[in-house]
């Protein structure tokens, strides 16, 4: 699988996208530009093959929380992982035309974002992918603004393997070892994504050392499957083979269905160079859009510009 990994351009720029209910804004100052979070892996590392998407911070940047309430009365909590701004370049859409893209009018890219979600139904708290962690994610600082620690932390569902949605599962001892970020935490992944991880993927390191740290707490579903809480796993194969979205409620947890928004709501033909099986991913992308428009679900996505949320 040959990733093309591209450094992203910082600037402002303003995006219309569905929120509601309270946000929470914090400001970071950013003073380590050079920082692991800003140096995407080369392509024969341990990281290869995760397709680690890298960020470049912009000084005093705004990071947001936002939530919103359910139809359920559960509480789904946006958090941005990357630091600073975040634009997908048009490199990055090579199945769009060069007029299509120049239609969106954003010449220094398309916002997006790499985010994870947090669900708090029944006293319980469901994370949705773990982030970047060591490689500059934000997501354990903002559960910490939220009054939440790692041990509250009692399911995560994981909607694929690449490095920005599991690193955050890992940290390191006081001896500098790899072990749980979340101690007592089940961790719920597709079957299909797993076994493709472990047995055919090259550059898989990561992927199987996170896995070997939680094999005591790890479940493996298969689509359609109903999980806890009544959340149900839903084929969204094409960008890994067994990516997957979530279903709780009427949210929709769509993972990495979507890089460039503002151009794939209305073009779902168009694949990001991500995309391992460009053929499936469309396919999915176009069920998917149909499926969350039929049942006017909210849509969460890992790299939907911010607030994250999306009708």
């Amino acid at each position: 699988m040959k990733k093309q990994l591209i450094p992203f351009i910082a600037a402002m720029v303003s995006f219309a996208i569905f929120g509601c209910s309270d946000t929470k804004t914090t400001v970071h100052e950013n003073k380590t530009a050079d920082s692991a979070a800003n140096h995407a892996p080369a392509e024969n590392t341990a990281l290869g093959n995760a397709a680690f998407e890298s960020t470049t911070p912009v000084e005093n940047a705004v990071e947001e929380t936002k939530t919103v309430t359910l139809a359920n009365g559960a509480k789904a909590i946006w958090m941005q992982d990357n630091q600073g701004v975040k634009l997908n370049p048009r490199s990055l859409f090579s199945d769009a035309s060069d007029s299509l893209f120049a239609s969106l009018n954003m010449p220094d890219g398309i916002p997006a974002s790499v985010s994870t979600f947090l669900v708090q139904v029944d006293g319980n708290n469901i994370l949705f992918d773990a982030g970047l962690g060591a490689f500059g994610g934000q997501t354990m600082k903002h559960l910490e603004a939220l009054g939440i620690n790692a041990d509250d932390i009692s399911l995560i569902y994981l909607t694929h393997f690449h490095a920005d949605h599991i690193a955050g599962l890992v940290t390191k001892d006081s001896e500098g070892k790899d072990i749980k970020a979340f101690k007592k935490a089940s961790v719920y992944a597709g079957k299909v994504e797993y076994d493709a991880w472990m047995k055919d993927i090259p550059n898989n390191d990561l992927q199987k050392m996170v896995m070997g740290i939680y094999k005591d707490s790890l479940h493996l579903f298969a689509f359609g499957d109903s999980l806890p809480h009544g959340i149900l796993a839903l084929d969204a194969v094409g960008h890994t083979p067994g990516h997957t979205a979530f279903q709780f409620g009427n949210l929709l947890v769509i993972g990495d269905l979507m890089h460039g928004y503002a151009l794939q709501k209305d073009h779902p033909e168009i694949n990001s160079n991500y995309d391992m099986d460009k053929e499936k991913s469309i396919e999915s992308r176009k069920r998917i859009l149909q499926y969350a428009r039929e049942n006017k679900l909210l849509m969460a996505g890992m790299h939907l510009p911010p607030p994250g949320f999306a009708e």
